[in-house]
C-alpha cells in the first residue's frame, strides 16, 4: 500500500515537473517571438556609387582594389622620419587623444556593472540594541542579517541595457579613433603648410636678390645712359621693397603654423624641426575601392552605426518594461529575537515579488515611442554619415588629380618665364626699345608662378592627407 502511495506520488510530481517546464518552454517561446532577445542585425543601407570617379566620363568609381591606400598604416603615408617623430609625439601628448582614452575607460566600467546587474545584490548590515524599563537590567538584542536580492531577468531587460552599453562601449572606441585620425592627418597637414611656406621663403629671398639686382641696374642706367628716367629707378625700388613685405608675411605666416602644431603635439609653442618640401614622398597609387566596403577603416561612420545599434537595445529595453519585475529577495540572519533567545539562533526567510505595470500615466508608451523614434533618428544619421564619407573621398580623389595636373602645368610655365625674364634683361642692357616696366612686369611673373607651383605641390600633398582621413586612416 505505501509502495502504491509512493509510486503515485512520484508520477503527480513528474507530471508537475514536466507542466513547469512546457510553462517555462512556452514562455521562452512568446518571448522569443516578441523579439525581446533580438540581436541587433545591420539593416538595408544605401551604398552604391558614394564615390564620383574623378575621371571616368561614367561618374562611378569603377576600381576594385579595396586594399591598396585605403588599407596603408600611417607610418607607410608619411614617410619622412621627422614628421613620424612627430606624429608619435601628438599620438602620445594630445589631451583630446588622451581625454579620449578616459572616456573608453568610463564606458568600460560602466558596462562591467550592467554585467554585474544579473548578479544579486548582497548587503550586511548589523544592529544592535541596549533597552531598560523603570531601571531594571538592561535586555540586550542583536541581529545579524545577511541580504541577498535578485532581479530575475526574464523578460531581457537587463539583457538588453547590457547589450546597449556594449554598443555605446565600441561606439567611443570608434570616436577614440577618429581622434587619432584627425591628429595625425592635422599633424601632417601643418608640417606640409610649413615645408611649403619655408620653400616659398626661399622663392622669394631669391627673388628679392633679383629684385635688388635690378633696381641696382636702374640706378647705374639712370646715371650713366640717356633716356633713362628717375621713375624707372623708383619702381625698381618699390619692387624691391614689395618682396620684402612678402617674406615679411610668410615669417609670420611660418610662427603661426609652428604654434598650431605645437598645440597638437601638446607643447608650448616653439620652433618645429622639418625637412625640405622637395625631398617628400607620397604614394601615387590611390585606388580606394567601391561602395560601403571601401569606408570600412572609418571609424565615424561606424560610430554611427554602434549607436543606431544601440538605439536597437534601448527600444528592447522599453518594450521589457511592458512587463512583470521579478525580484527573489533571501535574508538569513544570527539574532536572539528582541533578547528572548539567548545564544541568538538562526533566522531564515525568502521573499519573491513580482510587480506588474498597468498604468503608468502612458509613460511606457511613450518611452517605447521615444526609443523607436530615436533608433529612426540614429539610422539616418548612419545614411548621412555614409554619403558625407564617400563625398570627402570624392573631394580628395579630383583634388588630387587636379592639382597634380594643374602642378605640371605650373612647372611648364616657371621653365618659359625663368628665360622671358633673363631674355628681358639682356634686352633692356642692349637695346632702348626694351623698358624698365617689361622687366619689372617679367620677374613678377617668375615670382608669382614659382609661388603658385609650390601652393599647388602643396594642395596635392594635402589631397593625399585628406584622402588618407576620409578612408579612416588606413590600417590601425
Amino acid at each position: 500500500m505505501k509502495e502504491s502511495v509512493k509510486s503515485v506520488k512520484s508520477v503527480v510530481k513528474k507530471k508537475r515537473y514536466m507542466k513547469k517546464l512546457l510553462v517555462y518552454m512556452s514562455a521562452v517561446l512568446l518571448l522569443s517571438s516578441c523579439g525581446l532577445y533580438n540581436k541587433y542585425e545591420r539593416p538595408e543601407v544605401k551604398a552604391d556609387g558614394i564615390v564620383r570617379d574623378p575621371v571616368s566620363l561614367t561618374d562611378t568609381l569603377a576600381v576594385k582594389d579595396t586594399t591598396s591606400f585605403g588599407n596603408m598604416p600611417w607610418r607607410t603615408v608619411f614617410t619622412d622620419p621627422q614628421l613620424q617623430a612627430l606624429i608619435q609625439q601628438g599620438l602620445d601628448n594630445n589631451p583630446d587623444l588622451l581625454n579620449a582614452a578616459l572616456n573608453v575607460h568610463m564606458v568600460n566600467e560602466a558596462l562591467k556593472i550592467a554585467k554585474l546587474a544579473f548578479l544579486p545584490s548582497v548587503t550586511f548590515s548589523p544592529q544592535g540594541t541596549l533597552s531598560s524599563f523603570d531601571g531594571a537590567a538592561p535586555t540586550k538584542a542583536y541581529s545579524l542579517p545577511v541580504s541577498a536580492s535578485w532581479n530575475v531577468d526574464l523578460f531581457g531587460n537587463l539583457l538588453s541595457v547590457k547589450r546597449s552599453t556594449q554598443m555605446q562601449l565600441i561606439a567611443t572606441k570608434d570616436y577614440q579613433t577618429v581622434v587619432k585620425c584627425n591628429i595625425i592627418s592635422g599633424i601632417a597637414n601643418l608640417y606640409y603648410t610649413l615645408l611649403m611656406l619655408d620653400r616659398q621663403v626661399e622663392i622669394i629671398t631669391d627673388m628679392e636678390g633679383l629684385t635688388k639686382d635690378t633696381w641696382d641696374k636702374m640706378k647705374f642706367m639712370h646715371e650713366n645712359r640717356v633716356g633713362y628716367r628717375s621713375t624707372a629707378v623708383q619702381s625698381a625700388e618699390a619692387a624691391y621693397y614689395q618682396v620684402q613685405a612678402q617674406k615679411v608675411d610668410l615669417l609670420r605666416q611660418i610662427r603661426e603654423m609652428e604654434n598650431s602644431l605645437s598645440l597638437l603635439l601638446g607643447q608650448p609653442g616653439q620652433t618645429i624641426k622639418r625637412g625640405t618640401f622637395a625631398n617628400q614622398s607620397l604614394p601615387q597609387n590611390l585606388a580606394t575601392g567601391v561602395g560601403i566596403q571601401m569606408l570600412n577603416n572609418r571609424a565615424d561612420v561606424h560610430s554611427y552605426e554602434m549607436s543606431l545599434a544601440q538605439c536597437f537595445y534601448d527600444v528592447e529595453t522599453a518594450r521589457s518594461r511592458f512587463y512583470p519585475n521579478i525580484t527573489i529577495t533571501g535574508t538569513a540572519a544570527f539574532t536572539n529575537n528582541n533578547g528572548m533567545v539567548n545564544p541568538g539562533k538562526m533566522l531564515l526567510s525568502a521573499v519573491g515579488s513580482l510587480v506588474q505595470p498597468i498604468f503608468q500615466h502612458g509613460q511606457i508608451v511613450a518611452g517605447l515611442k521615444v526609443a523607436q523614434d530615436k533608433y529612426e533618428q540614429a539610422f539616418n544619421n548612419w545614411q548621412n554619415a555614409i554619403y558625407k564619407a564617400g563625398n570627402e573621398v570624392s573631394n580628395a580623389l579630383v583634388s588630387y588629380n587636379s592639382y597634380a595636373e594643374k602642378a605640371d602645368l605650373d612647372g611648364k610655365r616657371v621653365s618659359v618665364l625663368k628665360q622671358n625674364v633673363e631674355d628681358t634683361k639682356k634686352l633692356m642692357e642692349s637695346s632702348s626699345n626694351t623698358t624698365y616696366l617689361e622687366v619689372i612686369s617679367a620677374q613678377s611673373s617668375l615670382l608669382n608662378a614659382e609661388i603658385n607651383e609650390v601652393q599647388d605641390q602643396f594642395y596635392k600633398m594635402q589631397s593625399v592627407v585628406n584622402l588618407y582621413q576620409a578612408l579612416g586612416g588606413g590600417a590601425k
